[in-house]
């Protein structure tokens, strides 16, 4: 499948960093402590920012507390951290203006995680702390697509987690999602990121092509 877009919006985790066992590792801690099922949690986490689960998944603690807290001591390990296969060749050929990182994660861990694997920083990099309401909400796709100039329906966005498929179509973008099974809100859905590549550039926009096996 090809697409034409002017800007492609990355997810982070999951998309460009494959940080999913240091994830699961801290939120099993977290959860021990306070005696909530893992599953529990594993089913709303990923693509979330931690205030929102903790608030999903533990209504009686104070998330405002819990979920910088938790943050915190992941983002303080790079243990296990890699950059996902392909991301750091596809990244460095799309000119810097038209693309963008859009995470759940806080700035500082955004920058980190990135440095630490090896992958460039964007221009723009739209984290928890720069809107009101995190994904599943649009609006940070919404606000990165503006970062950048371009309107939301002009992007494409690359994402692995339901809630971030979910922001970037409220978004009005078109997504790609990186996934084992195909996802209903998905323009299209591909196994892994190294099937993605951009196969034309020019003042007018990108052509990008989703390789087989795409599902």
């Amino acid at each position: 499948m090809k697409l034409i877009c002017a800007a492609i919006l990355f997810d982070m985790d999951g998309v460009l960093v494959d940080s999913g066992r240091l994830a699961e590792k801290h939120w099993r801690s977290w959860a021990k402590i306070h005696n909530i099922p893992f599953e529990r949690i594993a089913a709303v986490h990923h693509g979330r920012p931690s205030i929102e689960t903790v608030r999903l998944v533990a209504p009686h603690l104070d998330a405002e507390i819990e979920g910088p807290k938790r943050e915190a001591a992941e983002a303080a390990d790079t243990d296990g951290l890699v950059a996902i296969k392909g991301a750091k060749e596809l990244l460095g050929r799309i000119p810097p203006n038209r693309w963008a990182v859009v995470t759940s994660s806080r700035k500082a861990t955004a920058i980190k995680r990135m440095t630490y694997v090896g992958l460039p920083l964007p221009r723009v990099l739209v984290t928890s702390e720069d809107v009101v309401s995190g994904k599943p909400s649009p609006e940070p796709y919404r606000r990165a697509a503006e970062l950048l100039e371009f309107g939301s329906a002009q992007c494409l966005v690359i994402e692995d987690a339901p809630s971030g498929i979910e922001s970037g179509r409220a978004a009005g973008a078109r997504v790609i999602a990186i996934a084992s099974t195909s996802h209903k809100l998905a323009t299209v859905t591909t196994s892994c990121l190294a099937n993605i590549a951009l196969t034309h550039l020019s003042s007018d926009g990108m052509e990008i092509s989703v390789a087989e096996p795409a599902l």
